[in-house]
């Protein structure tokens, strides 16, 4: 049979990576099975299972962990595969992405424990120990055996997070071996695991199984383990750096061993011998002092080089083990400004602008995916990503220090992990085995910026020092902070966070208001809920009836939250309507729905950039809610499931360039922020005011100086007389030499959106009036004119796209989007990355898009640029690849 394997990446305190070898056992012989570490210093990762039901399954571990026991009906799911995801992988159902097909899963089928299964082989050296490593637990909870024998049983293999390590050097067998695990049912208010909560419909397993690797490691008489490096970089001068390493030199033999642990940091070579009595583990400390270091920074801010420590042991004169880590000469340090969290990199403050990640609703790794969208996020500017009780496994973190984005972990809301008054002495155990095993595993990343040891709640005092206990033993250098939410614990004290909301619609002006959810402190999640994709992506999941019933504001919708507080677009639509006018059908909602996304997704990540700068009550961070999504949904996220970018990414893009102008919504402000660290001069910010019919209204300039790493006022937009109830105004900051830096187009109303803040809920702030934007749908007729062409390097394409408004009679044309397809009238390519979309044009106007993306993703087609606007016809054209 043939199968391919592929390489793997290192695993940081384990040794040597080797390819797996596809071998074949006379019991089984469509059992694909890897071959066990055949020397020391070896990590073979197991590539895949064979999984069954216990109900089909009866045998019992013993039998089913010996080899020779037929499995070939068992399904063949891969390395890190939940229950759920071993049955989509075997097609078992039909997209369970689309409509309500999940319903047709039996949910009765997850009520009993699953058996997954491997053989492999070994021909293990003498002197050679062998340890089976679970990267995290079973879930919910578990058995491990190998060769008949339990290894573990499920007072041992329990929780999401703790790691194991076996030594079965004594069960291995020369030849065929076998590993079997039982996972048991999972319920997330019982279990410490992971629980969606309400992002989504739950998965019908509730994640029961494997969701990270399990390996085969060896080593000889001594292994390395835990190897941990920390960077003190004197501030200010970033002149010199002291690099202390440290590594677990463990003596697996019940002599006494002397071992010489090696290894090299930039060039720089260290030893030292360490004495191990029997089965005694000691920590080998090494400093490396490094002159003009190369520093990582976030990627607003600078670059992001790596280093690399690695370290051998050697051991009665032969290699022994192995273990290497990256990591990053950075300094990273928060305290709480007028009681709002403030992080600093480098001696730099640190604005966070960032988003609440959502691993795939099937804990699914998808590696490409991963990466496309931590592209995206990169693109919009965002600068850090919350893991909110969902720790990825190690590749995101890897692409996080390569990306220069800011990661803050921590532990979710809402299920077992805060319902502190029933833990028991086990769960005690495993929330501190949970922080240990996540602390020891991310810690020499320097895209970590923090842990939260609570989310909705501070953990109360047994629990808080659990948690501090198990983090000091992981050595966590970083940022420890109680909860996302305005409650003190008894060590910790104040988080410097608020959770005041809102989760669900609210108006731009909302966010200028410093008190809820607004900018002022660290709102540790906040969004205005609802996000409708276009109608491309709608149609990927929704059926056409599901689509027809999106005007019905009061319809409960699959396709959002399982809640009832979030399960109808409810007040959005209220608002859609008093704002926009009555959509007349769902192409018209979801056209409208692009313009409420962008310019409320923009107001939120712009005040909390004006007010970084403020001496009263100044914003120092802000989580957007959320960032993506586990499975498709029409809120909270800014790219949706299908990685299409709509009005809600690209209003938060425009927010968050390096250099921005912008407007204020609360005293008409205009201001400048600066993501750089170093100021920019010379520098006017042009304010236009235009009537719907293109009259312009008012015109002014203002010079300003865009300090490093701040904003800075550049007064206030003109109210001219005689405005339409809907008007227009165009930002544009040029440099000195008059070429536009940036550029930005407001469509507003001489009518405020009022907000009723003595009823808001922890959720929401009712609104009591609407601004008047229904000017826009007489918008006179838009014309555009538009050339592009395509170029190829290897696996990736650009494709540019210049626009042109050839109107005349002022006609402005409005809210233009730029699409990739696959030949005329094709499939949308995706993923994307845009330069900008949604832009708005004033005739003679041109703007150059750019869209970046792969040309696999073409299907063999001719790329062609669709565009559309508010009240611009559907056009197309070609953009052959040169």
């Amino acid at each position: 049979m043939s199968r391919r394997f592929r390489w793997l990446a290192a695993v940081v305190g384990l040794g040597l990576v080797v390819p797996l070898l596809p071998v074949t056992t006379a019991a089984a012989q469509e059992h694909a099975t890897t071959a066990a570490p055949a020397r020391a210093g070896e990590v073979r990762t197991i590539p895949d299972w064979r999984m069954q039901t216990s109900r089909t399954a009866t045998a019992g571990g013993a039998a089913i962990s010996r080899p020779g026991f037929n499995d070939v009906n068992w399904l063949k799911v891969p390395a890190r595969s939940t229950v759920m995801a071993g049955l989509i992988a075997n097609n078992r159902y039909p997209d369970l992405n689309y409509s309500t097909t999940m319903k047709q899963v039996d949910t009765a089928q997850f009520t009993v424990p699953w058996w997954y299964r491997k053989g492999f082989t070994a021909d293990p050296a003498p002197g050679t120990h062998t340890f089976l490593k679970l990267n995290g637990g079973i879930l919910a909870r578990g058995e491990v055996w190998l060769n008949g024998t339990k290894i573990a049983g499920t007072d041992k293999v329990i929780g999401a997070y703790p790691t194991h390590e076996f030594d079965v050097t004594s069960l291995i067998r020369k030849g065929d071996n076998t590993i079997a695990l039982r996972a048991d049912s999972v319920n997330p208010d019982r279990d410490l695991t992971i629980h969606f909560i309400d992002w989504a419909q739950f998965p019908p397993d509730r994640n029961q199984g494997l969701f990270r690797d399990v390996a085969l490691a060896s080593s000889g008489a001594v292994s390395l383990r835990n190897l941990r490096v920390d960077s003190d970089l004197p501030l200010p001068s970033l002149a010199n750096a002291n690099i202390t390493v440290k590594v677990d030199a463990r003596n697996n033999t019940d002599q006494q061993q002397t071992a010489e642990v090696s290894g090299t940091v930039d060039g720089q070579s260290f030893r030292q011998t360490v004495s191990l009595g029997a089965k005694q583990t000691k920590t080998a400390t090494f400093t490396v002092k490094l002159d003009n270091p190369r520093v990582w920074w976030p990627f607003q801010m600078g670059a992001q080089p790596l280093y690399e420590a690695a370290l051998t042991a050697t051991a009665g004169g032969a290699a022994s083990d192995t273990a290497r880590t990256t990591f990053g000469v950075r300094e990273v340090e928060s305290k709480l400004v007028q009681g709002g969290r403030q992080f600093s990199v480098n001696g730099k403050p640190f604005l966070v602008r960032g988003g609440g990640w959502a691993s795939d609703l099937f804990l699914r790794t998808d590696l490409r995916k991963i990466e496309d969208q931590l592209k995206l996020t990169k693109a919009m500017g965002m600068n850090t990503i919350r893991l909110e009780g969902k720790p990825e496994n190690d590749e995101l973190y890897d692409m996080a220090d390569r990306m220069g984005i800011m990661l803050l972990t921590g532990w979710e809301c809402c299920s077992k992990w805060e319902k502190y008054d029933t833990f028991t002495a086990e769960d005690n155990r495993v929330a501190g085995e949970s922080a240990e095993s996540e602390a020891r595993r991310v810690r020499n990343h320097p895209s970590m910026i923090g842990f939260l040891i609570g989310s909705d709640y501070a953990p109360p005092a047994t629990q808080e020092k659990i948690y501090l206990d198990a983090l000091k033993r992981a050595e966590w250098n970083l940022p420890v902070i109680s909860s996302a939410k305005a409650l003190s614990s008894p060590q910790l004290g104040s988080p410097g966070m608020k959770m005041e909301g809102p989760y669900w619609w609210v108006p731009p002006n909302y966010w200028y208001n410093k008190d809820k959810g607004g900018a002022s402190g660290f709102a540790s999640e906040v969004g205005p809920g609802p996000t409708v994709p276009e109608l491309d992506s709608l149609k990927k999941f929704l059926s056409p009836n599901e689509i027809n019933a999106l005007t019905d504001y009061n319809a409960k919708q699959y396709h959002l939250a399982p809640s009832d507080t979030f399960s109808k677009l409810s007040f959005w639509g209220t608002a859609l309507d008093g704002r926009y006018g009555k959509p007349a059908n769902p192409e018209d909602l979801v056209r409208k729905a692009q313009l409420a996304n962008y310019e409320v997704n923009r107001a939120q990540l712009e005040a909390f950039g004006r007010n970084w700068s403020d001496q009263d009550k100044p914003s120092t961070g802000v989580i957007y809610w959320m960032l993506n999504n586990a499975w498709p949904t029409m809120y909270w996220h800014l790219f949706d499931y299908n990685l299409a970018t709509a009005g809600s990414y690209f209003g938060a893009k425009t927010a968050m360039r390096p250099l921005h102008v912008q407007y204020s919504y609360d005293d008409s402000s205009l201001a400048v922020m600066n993501t750089g660290l170093q100021d920019v001069s010379g520098l006017t910010v042009q304010a236009t005011v235009f009537n719907l019919d293109g009259a312009q209204k008012a015109d002014v300039s203002q010079p300003v100086t865009a300090k490093g790493n701040a904003s800075v006022r550049a007064g206030t937009l003109p109210k001219p007389s005689g405005l339409s109830s809907t008007y227009f105004v165009r930002l544009l900051l040029k440099d000195s030499a008059g070429t536009v830096v940036d550029r930005n187009v407001y469509w507003l109303s001489t009518k405020a959106d009022k907000l009723n803040y003595a009823a808001s809920t922890w959720y929401h702030t009712p609104q009591t009036e609407y601004a008047d934007l229904k000017g826009l749908n007489g918008l006179a007729q838009g014309s555009v004119t538009a050339t592009a062409s395509s170029t190829a390097s290897g696996e990736s394409a650009s494709t540019t796209v210049t626009v042109t408004n050839n109107g005349g009679g002022g006609k402005v044309s409005f809210f233009l989007r730029a699409s990739l397809r696959q030949g005329a009238g094709g499939a949308e390519v995706l993923p994307t990355t845009w330069s900008d979309n949604y832009v708005t044009l004033w005739p003679g106007e041109s703007i150059t898009l750019k869209a970046d993306y792969r040309v696999a993703d073409l299907n063999g087609k001719v790329p062609h640029v669709q565009l559309s606007g508010h009240n611009v016809p559907k056009s197309e054209v070609a953009a052959p690849l040169r």
